[in-house]
Order: C-alpha cells, then structure tokens, then sequence
C-alpha cells in the first residue's frame, strides 16, 4: 500500500462533486467536525460504556470515551506523521502526512457510531437473539450471508452502515465521509462469514459494494478468499493507531472509573499504573504525587503518565513495522509490539479489569437488563415490519422514525430496518420504550 492513495480526501456519495477546496480545514478536519454536530454522535452521550448511567458519581459513556479516543489518536498520529514526514520528505505528496492527525482523530471519533444502546451487551443480545432466541424463525428465510450477518452482529460493521447508509430522506453517501476516514474505522475489513472465531467483521451484506469501492479507492490490499468468495482486505494502515488509542482509553480510563466507584482501591490502582514504568521514572512519580492529598487527583495524574507512555511507544511500534504494516504483513496490536514493561503493565490492567470490573455486579445487572429490554424490543418490531397490517402493528410502527424504511422490499431490508432503530437508541429511550410497550409507563392525562 501506498500513502499517496491512503490518504484520500474523495468523499463518499459526492465523488462527482469533488473539488478540492483551500481553506481553514481541510477535508479530514471537515469530517471532524461533521461527526461533533450529528445526531448519533450526541446520543453517544446516553449510552453505557461499562459502569451504569446515570449515577451520583460520573464515570464514562460512549461519548466522553469517543472524545478521549480521538485525543490520544490525534497525539498518536502527529507522533507517527512527523516522523513518517523526514522519512518521505522527498517525495512529492510529502505535505499529505500532515493530514494523518486529522483523519485519524475522525476514525476515533466515530469508532463507536454503530454500537447499540447497554455497552457491548447490546450487541451481544442482538445476535444472540437470532441465534439462540426468538429470531431463529427467520433463519430459513434469509440467504446464508444474512443470517451471518444478524448472528454476529457487529458494532463496527454498523458504525460502516450508519456513516455510509442512504436512509430515508437523507443525501446518498450517509455522512458523506472521505474515504480514508471511512477506510480508518474499519478494523475487521472481511465480510461476516470470515467472523469464526469471534463475532467481529467489518461491514454487513448490505454494504458490501460500498466497502469495496473505499477499500480499492485508497489501494487497500484484497486477500485472496476465492474459495469462500468471501471479501477480505488487508487493514488501511491508520486503523492500527485508531485500535490502539481506543485500546489505551478504555483500559485505562475504566480502571480510573473503578476507583472512583470504589470497586478498586487507590493503593491497587497505584500499583497497577507504577508497573508501566522503570524505578527511576516511578521514584519521581512517587515525589509528585507525595504534594497532592486528593486521591483522584493522585489516581488521574498516574493515568496521564501511562497515556503518555503508551502513546509514545505505540507510534514508536507503527514507525518501526511501517514496511510490514505497508505490506499487509504487521500481525497483531500496537500495543502487542511494545517494549516488555509497558506490555506487561497492560497485560495486569487487562486482568485485572476482566476479574474485578467486567464481572461486577452493577455491570451485570446492566447486561441483563439491557439483553431482555433489546430482545423484547427486537421480538415485538420485527413482528411489526413482518405482519404490517395488523392493528397493533401498525401502531408501533407510527412510532418508527421515517428514517428506517420499515417497508423495504426484502425481509432483510425490513430486519435491518428495526437493528437500525433499536441500535441508535439511547439507554434511556429504550428503556422508556420497554415500558410503554408493557403498559409499565403511560403519558400523563
């Protein structure tokens, strides 16, 4: 792959509009921008990133998660850029790795557009509602491809969808987006059916002609797949910076969330931050925090310095396996390249939080609560789009946005329609609608 087509600012839907403009912002800041004033970005701010919302203590939402993302991305990327630009300094697109920062910190900020309301168990209760519940009469009616697709439903691959989605009333194109930010968002660039081991791809049947034309625009690498006919491409190189600033971010930022929560300690988490850091670095951090009493601020300091360090080391990582990341040959993480101390720190932040937060009991009361709302939403809208005429049917479908086109010609088109609304909805709107679909919450008379 080649940086001169890597970065692309052609947007999607208007290629025959496009006409580069000079200004203030360029493209990529454009895009930036375009995703802080939508809709689905601000409705991030209601939706659960691990611990429960609202509460008397304020911890991450999807939001506020995207936002952070998208700094330590940018700081990333113009770490990597600067020196990608010495290294390119003769060539004649050389100015296009100025640009990196920007597009990067726009993939960060819509990496989670796609995700469904409850954290990542919303996804899981859309696909296991296919595969294991109510919706696994709709199996023999679907193509192999779409069955796929709702069984291992995927917040990434929706995230492709909403940015790229003509729905109803809306310009083609969705957002609109250039093409290298699309491309950067992307970080399982295989359709469903390569999804074996793990419920992650990177776009849905639907999109599939829409993937391949970004992918082949900016000279994504196709893999070979002619015995499943699946489509596979190699990752647009800027999604390794994206996948390790979200990495970074919610590693860190939810063990600050437990201790504020209580669920950790101020010395565990002390102990946990210190191992990212030789003896020398970790005696003058001691000596800093030894003048502030407050342990959040003690806690909130010691998480600056860990950012820090591992976005250092991150853009360190990129720069020394460009060639095979260039080459489609880079295996695994950033963060799985880094030297061994800050490798093996993560790897402590990673247990701890799989054996103390993830399993907390707030955090699993959510997930079930969130599995029955969005089965119960999914179970009574898709009968609706299925048996429109009836009068109940009817009803709830007036409530459906028009944007969703409830009355698509393909039981897919229709299927899609319902994960499209379901899945942009706020914890709080779905929660609301559960209610007054059971006759628990009626408008006031």
């Amino acid at each position: 792959m080649h940086w001169d087509r890597l970065i692309c600012d052609k947007r999607f839907g208007l290629e025959n509009y496009h006409d580069p403009r000079q200004g203030s912002r360029s493209d990529f800041q454009r895009d930036y921008d375009r995703l802080v004033f939508s809709s689905p970005f601000r409705r991030l701010q209601n939706k659960t990133q691990v611990f429960p919302l609202p509460g008397s203590i304020f911890v991450h939402n999807r939001l506020t998660h995207s936002i952070e993302v998208a700094c330590v991305g940018r700081s990333m990327a113009r770490e990597t850029s600067r020196a990608l630009s010495v290294k390119y300094a003769t060539e004649p697109w050389a100015d296009k790795l100025l640009d990196i920062g920007d597009i990067v910190a726009a993939a960060c900020l819509a990496h989670d557009l796609g995700n469904p309301p409850f954290g990542h168990s919303g996804e899981k209760a859309i696909s296991t509602f296919f595969s294991e519940g109510a919706g696994l009469i709709l199996k023999d009616q679907l193509t192999p491809e779409q069955w796929t697709d709702l069984t291992r439903f995927e917040g990434n691959a929706n995230a492709f969808r909403v940015l790229t989605h003509q729905f109803n009333g809306r310009r083609p194109g969705g957002f609109a987006m250039t093409y290298s930010t699309l491309a950067s968002i992307v970080k399982y660039p295989y359709s469903s059916q390569m999804a074996v081991k793990a419920n992650k791809f990177g776009f849905f049947t639907s999109e599939t002609d829409d993937f391949i034309k970004v992918a082949d625009e900016v000279g994504l690498i196709r893999r070979n797949e002619a015995d499943t006919g699946a489509v596979s491409y190699c990752r647009h190189p800027l999604v390794y910076l994206v996948e390790a600033a979200d990495d970074i971010c919610y590693e860190i930022m939810d063990i600050e969330d437990a201790h504020k929560l209580r669920i950790l300690t101020t010395a565990e988490v002390i102990d946990l931050f210190l191992g990212f850091f030789n003896e020398q670095r970790q005696e003058h951090i001691r000596r800093i925090m030894s003048g502030v009493d407050d342990p959040n601020e003690k806690i909130g300091y010691l998480r600056s310095c860990v950012i820090g360090t591992l976005v250092n080391r991150c853009a360190e990582a990129f720069i020394a396996n460009e060639e095979a990341i260039l080459a489609g040959e880079f295996s695994g993480t950033l963060l799985d390249h880094v030297p061994q101390l800050e490798r093996e720190g993560y790897a402590r932040c990673n247990e701890m939080s799989w054996a103390r937060l993830y399993r907390a009991s707030d955090v699993v009361e959510i997930e079930l609560a969130g599995n029955r709302i969005i089965s119960f939403l999914l179970e009574k809208l898709i009968h609706a789009v299925r048996f429109p005429h009836l009068n109940y049917s009817q009803l709830l479908l007036s409530k459906v946005p028009q944007q969703y086109d409830v009355s698509a010609s393909s039981l897919f088109g229709k299927v899609q329609a319902v994960i499209d609304h379901i899945s942009a909805m706020t914890d709080v709107y779905a929660l609301d609608l559960y209610r007054k679909l059971n006759g628990m919450s009626l408008p006031a008379v």
